[in-house]
Formats: C-alpha cells, structure tokens, sequence
C-alpha cells in the first residue's frame, strides 16, 4: 500500500491535484537563520504542492449517518470495541478521543478534493520557485551536519531528503494542525473509504500506545498525514526511526532529525541507489518514435543516444542503468529519461509531477540548472468530469480504459496512445483538452 498520502486526487496526465491549505505553523525553536528563511514560504505551500493518488482501499458501507454528533459518538462506541479487540488499551483510548468531534470540514474537504486541478507545469513552478529553492539551501546549511550524519547512515543524499521535507511542510513551518485522531475518526466514520482511514486510525492509536507522542501533540494534515515529512500512521509504524536515541519516533518536534532521517530510511527500504539520478532531461531527435516514450520500456542511455537523444546540453546521458523516457505533458513538453530512483521516489508518492518536483528541486540545490524544455503553457488541467468523458468516449471508441475513474493512468495513457496511432496523430499519449474536443 502507498505509504504517504496526502488528501487529494491525482488528476493524471498534465494535471495535478491541488488540496486546500491549512494555516501555518511557526516552530518556536527553529535555528535563527532557517526561521529567517521559511518565513515567507510558507504562502506559497498554501497553494498545496503536494499531488498524490488516492487511497487503494475498499470503502465500507456508509456509516448510519455521516453527517451529525450523535452518529459520531455512536460509531466511536462501536470502533471502541473494534480498537480493543486490536490490543488498544482503554486509557489509551480514553486519551486519545477525550473531547474528539465530528469535524464537518474534513468531510467537505474530502468530497470536494478531486475538483481542484492544475498543470504539471504550474505545479513546478511552486514546487521549485525561487523562493523554495533560496529557502533549501538554507535548510541545508542550518541542518547541515545532521544531514551528513543521516546521508552516511542511509545512503540517501541530503538533498533529496530536505527536497522532500521542502515540498511535504516548506522545510517544518507548515506541519499540519488537525488533531489526528479527529480527522482519521472523522473519516472513517464517513464512509467512504472507511476501511483505510479506520486502518489508520488503529496505527494512530498504536503510536500513541508505544509512547511516542501524547494525542493532543499528534497534528497533521486533515487527511492524517503528519509530521515533518508527512507520514501515514501506518508508515510511520514500519519505517519512522528514533535518529536522536531519546527512545522516541517523534516526528512531531521542532527538531527534524527523526522525521528526515525516516525520510531517507524508507527510500532505503525500497531501494534508493545513491549516485543515481532520478531522471535527467533530455531532447528528443526529429522523427522520434513517440510509441516508445512508455515507462515500460526501459533501455541503457547508450542505446537511447543511439537513437539520437541527448542530455540538455546536447552529451550522451551517462549509463545509470535501465532507463525510460517520460513525457509528462506530450510531445509539446518537456521530456525526461528517467531511471530507478524514479520508482523509489514513487513510493512516496505516485504523481509524476510531485517526484519531478523532488528530483528537480534536490538537484536545484545542490547548484544544477532550471528546466529548459518548454510547457504547452496554453493548455490548461482537464476536470474531473472531463477526464471520465474522455474515459467513456475512449473505451465506446475501441480503446479500452479498464475503467472510469477519471484518473489518467498508465491504462488511459495506453489507450490515448493506441487511439492517436490509429487517427495518425503524435503518439505522445498526453491527455489534452484538444484530444477531447477530437473524441466529441
């Protein structure tokens, strides 16, 4: 299961999620000149860089009734003897739901989610701004020795670690201030996805069990997401370290030790290979077979300069292992060969934009380039109902999407693909407004 989620749907394609903000948060003990830095970042994390898929979990039955007080309590006394029969304690569960609510703005913010788009390439440019960037390097520098100290012990460099910390909580100004337990309560109360938000809520109620935390500490993201580097309670079970020997996983603190240094052990543990890049821009020859741009197609980089593709600045890109060509807005963007580490990174999180946005910024702070290739920047996010038309029109047309769910997968992409082979049009498999205006 993916490990961290944030509350938004991936809109697949050239578009991406983008969830409502929450308030910022202000470390009281932050060191002097990353407090200085963070400051004005955190406004630009309000435009919610983080894309995300939604969870793969099979939704319950609708609670008796999602929407009121006395529903809640009612389900709370039922989960109660669920939570027990699991091995949480009652004081334990006394603790944590003591005063807990409904919170009806989970819930709208859980519904509306998926109605909030934008392009890959407005994404990078919060993702990577300016700002951001000037921001990391001082988060390097104010955590530089106990970055080393975590790049040694993992094998992860540090500026994919802080890269990551940037882009989940603007470098810990931005950790998230929901109460955990409501907002896991609240959504597995709801319905419906009941049967993974009550699986996080167990894990919730498993950390609080081992001590790591008191329950009005546990805040996050109003999906449960917490932390400096947004961890899922389940995660956060499997991967999150005590870096600083206190006895506690306390990703909570003002002190980001433990969060990074769990960061850059679950990359590890799914097989993060230092050296490697996580893609490396390229151009594209004239005449370029678009077919072969398909993640499951992976090739050494000497047998794709073979067919005349370049690094950006025109040299062979060095042989990283097998390597894919990613085209994530069309043959009118900008294109990336892609290696390993890419996957790891999905592991993260499984948006295209949100792992480039990682990659790009890591290698942004450690001195390299901006992007070079150019956007369809007239293009603009396809809505959801759009993506589920096109969706429709493709699988009536002969080219099946297994599904509609208006999420722009590697089967919608297949099938945009197959679709433009046979109308001969660029197979780039990019999922564009123009090809629906066609499909109508």
């Amino acid at each position: 299961m993916r490990s961290w989620v944030m509350a938004s749907l991936i809109a697949g394609g050239a578009a991406v999620a983008q969830a409502a903000p929450d308030s910022s948060l202000r470390p009281a003990q932050r060191p002097e000149a990353l407090k200085r830095a963070v400051a004005t970042d955190t406004a630009q994390l309000a435009a919610a860089l983080r894309p995300a898929a939604r969870p793969q979990a099979q939704a319950s039955d609708q609670a008796e009734d999602p929407t009121t007080e006395v529903g809640f309590q009612n389900w709370i006394r039922e989960f109660r003897a669920r939570a027990m029969a699991q091995g949480i304690s009652a004081g334990v569960l006394d603790a944590a739901f003591a005063g807990v609510r409904l919170d009806p703005e989970v819930i709208r913010r859980d519904r509306n989610q998926s109605e909030f788009t934008k392009t890959i390439w407005d994404y990078l440019d919060s993702a990577v701004s300016d700002l951001r960037i000037r921001n990391g390097k001082a988060a390097l520098q104010a955590q530089q020795a106990r970055l080393e100290q975590i790049e040694a012990r993992y094998g992860v460099e540090k500026e994919i670690v802080v890269a990551i910390w940037g882009l989940e909580s603007s470098y810990g100004s931005f950790r998230g201030k929901d109460d955990v337990i409501r907002s896991l309560a609240t959504l597995a109360y709801e319905g419906r996805r009941a049967t993974f938000f009550e699986g996080q809520l167990i894990a919730a109620l498993k950390i609080l069990q081992a001590g790591d935390v008191e329950a009005r500490r546990m805040t996050g993201s109003w999906a449960g997401a917490m932390g400096h580097t947004q961890f899922m309670p389940t995660s956060y079970l499997e991967y999150a370290v005590d870096f600083t020997g206190d006895g506690k996983r306390d990703i909570w603190s003002d002190n980001p030790a433990d969060a990074l240094a769990s960061t850059a052990a679950y990359l590890k543990k799914f097989g993060w290979v230092k050296g490697q890049p996580w893609g490396v821009e390229v151009t594209l020859p004239d005449g370029f077979d678009y077919r072969l741009a398909d993640r499951k197609i992976k090739r050494t980089a000497a047998e794709w300069a073979a067919l005349g593709i370049r690094a950006i600045d025109g040299r062979p890109v060095a042989d990283h292992g097998p390597a894919s060509i990613l085209l994530p807005a069309g043959s009118k963007g900008a294109a990336f060969m892609i290696f390993g580490n890419f996957a790891v990174l999905e592991r993260y999180n499984s948006a295209d934009a949100y792992v480039i946005g990682v990659g790009h910024l890591a290698d942004r702070l450690r001195g390299g380039d901006a992007l070079q290739g150019g956007w369809p920047r007239g293009d603009r996010a396809l809505t959801l109902g759009e993506r589920e038309e096109m969706q429709q029109r493709l699988t009536r047309a002969g080219f099946d999407t297994d599904g509609i769910d208006g999420k722009i997968g590697p089967k919608t992409i297949s099938a945009v693909r197959a679709y433009q082979v046979a109308n001969g049009l660029t197979p780039d498999g990019y999922a564009s407004l123009r090809l629906l205006q066609r499909l109508r």
